[in-house]
């Protein structure tokens, strides 16, 4: 596995639309355990192969939503696509490609994906909360859509400060 190098929201690779796999192969394999370490190491929820600079629609979310206990694991989603959306949620959200700068976004409060694993195989995944918001998040990017550009306004500094002292005062 290696650390793949993210880009940043000045590179036009993230405004570009990404093509189907069609091999399931040990490139394909590469890639994603690739992303899952990238994913890691940037300590991220969700991760979309052109933020790595590949144009093809994989992509990695993280599930959080699981019993106590247990580690959160990653979702491999190839050739994703919602079939299912339901509810909404305004919340504070980012991107590794757009460090330091959070905004709020109405996403789906609840999200069914349709995806091939690693393999070629297909299965469906529904995802909430937290994880609805990544699938939906990382699915744009595979359209080329940066979360900036659905937000519904930016958070400042002095919010960013507010909620980052709650989290921790909740810890």
């Amino acid at each position: 596995m290696a650390l793949r190098n993210i880009l940043t929201e000045e590179d036009p690779s993230l405004y570009k639309k990404c093509r189907a796999v069609t091999e399931f192969n040990p490139r394909l394999h590469q890639l994603l355990d690739d992303m899952a370490e990238t994913l890691e190491q940037a300590d991220g929820v969700g991760l979309a192969a052109p933020q790595v600079g590949v144009l093809r629609r994989v992509v990695l979310v993280l599930e959080t939503n699981v019993p106590e206990g247990e580690e959160p694991y990653v979702i491999e989603l190839v050739n994703p696509e919602i079939i299912e959306a339901t509810g909404e949620q305004h919340e504070a959200e980012g991107c590794l490609s757009v460090p330091g700068q959070y905004g709020i976004v109405s996403r789906p409060a609840v999200v069914t994906v349709r995806a091939q694993d690693r393999d070629g195989n297909f299965f469906e995944v529904t995802g909430e909360g937290l994880t609805a918001r990544c699938f939906a998040h990382e699915l744009d990017h595979l359209e080329g859509i940066v979360f900036t550009s659905k937000c519904e306004r930016m958070l400042t500094e002095e919010e960013l400060q507010e909620a980052q002292n709650r989290e921790e005062a909740e810890e």
